[in-house]
């Protein structure tokens, strides 16, 4: 762990005492959503590193992928894996950044797509399929702003279809980015919840709630939850803070996404396959939508409401009901 608590491929353990094992995940470097549903062989192989973290006592458990954002893996997602193996659900925490060669995304959003964040996410769920201690039908997934995009985005019916992961059984996208959408939202059987703080000024709580919406009328099961009086990253415990370099546009217009992955521009309504995220990232800068600088976390009190949320859905997926 580093002095901004972002947590590397070492050796560590939960708060709970679990120790984590480490796993090597095959997963890919998609420039765009396009390649990864319309030309998948063409992707760039990566692989991911992960820890997988399994509570005591006879499986077969579920398990929930956590997903971290611009900062990386920090202490406080090791906080929400500790908290939902305390649940009897195993947690498998990824680091889409070590094997990338990235630090952080807060101010350059484009040294990996977005596409292969959720494409990170579809194939930890494939390859935790394959363990005899997980239960391949309850395998969820929680992300946290960028990675709240890229669990939505691994959700879609379009981009899992592209995949041999299964089905992710729900998906929890904390203060999600949602400037990429599907112009079909259709999730299958996926259970959505989406969590953001009325004050975020680093992602849009408006854009939030159009895309749970788009969801729910696409025939999905989402629901959404606006907190009062919170900022960014409010599941932190530490005090409010301002990141004088993130790269921001909270009110640009969304860039949506054709069934086969090609972007649709804000000011068009022709999906080209040749655009990539810095073509929507210009598009925003050009228009005037880019900002510089934004809050993070703050309220300490407020992360226990984030927990109590967080636990509330992961229990009524991956809990089998009593008889």
């Amino acid at each position: 762990m580093d002095h901004d608590g972002a947590v590397y491929n070492g050796d560590f353990c939960l708060d709970n005492g679990l120790v984590g094992e480490a796993l090597t995940i095959p997963s890919a470097n998609p420039k765009n959503f396009y390649q990864a549903i319309s030309d998948t062989a063409a992707m760039p192989r990566l692989d991911l590193w992960a820890k997988l973290f399994v509570p005591d006592g006879d499986g077969p458990f579920p398990v929930v992928i956590v997903v971290p954002g611009s900062l990386g893996l920090q202490s406080h997602h090791l906080a929400h894996a500790s908290t939902i193996a305390d649940a009897g659900i195993a947690a498998c925490a990824i680091d889409p950044f070590g094997p990338r060669n990235v630090v952080s995304t807060v101010d350059n959003q484009i040294q990996y797509s977005f596409a292969a964040s959720a494409w990170d996410v579809l194939a930890t769920a494939e390859l935790l399929a394959t363990r005899p201690e997980i239960d391949a039908s309850r395998i969820g997934a929680q992300g946290h702003s960028r990675g709240g995009s890229a669990v939505l985005s691994a959700a879609s019916v379009h981009l899992a279809a592209a995949s041999d992961a299964p089905k992710l059984a729900g998906v929890y996208a904390a203060y999600p980015w949602c400037g990429h959408q599907f112009l079909n939202p259709a999730v299958g059987g996926t259970r959505v919840r989406a969590i953001i703080g009325d004050l975020d000024d680093w992602c849009s709580p408006t854009q939030v709630q159009a895309h749970i919406h788009a969801i729910r009328v696409a025939g999905g099961d989402a629901s959404v939850r606006i907190v009062p009086n919170a900022h960014h990253s409010f599941d932190r415990t530490t005090p409010l803070e301002h990141e004088p370099d993130a790269a921001v546009a909270p009110n640009a217009p969304t860039v949506y996404i054709a069934d086969n992955g090609a972007f649709i521009l804000p000011t068009s309504d022709v999906p080209d396959p040749a655009l990539v995220d810095l073509d929507g990232f210009l598009y925003a800068a050009k228009a005037g939508f880019g900002v510089r600088g934004a809050h993070i976390a703050g309220t300490p009190d407020l992360a226990p409401l984030f927990a109590e949320d967080m636990m509330t859905f992961w229990t009524s997926i991956m809990t089998p009901s009593t008889p």
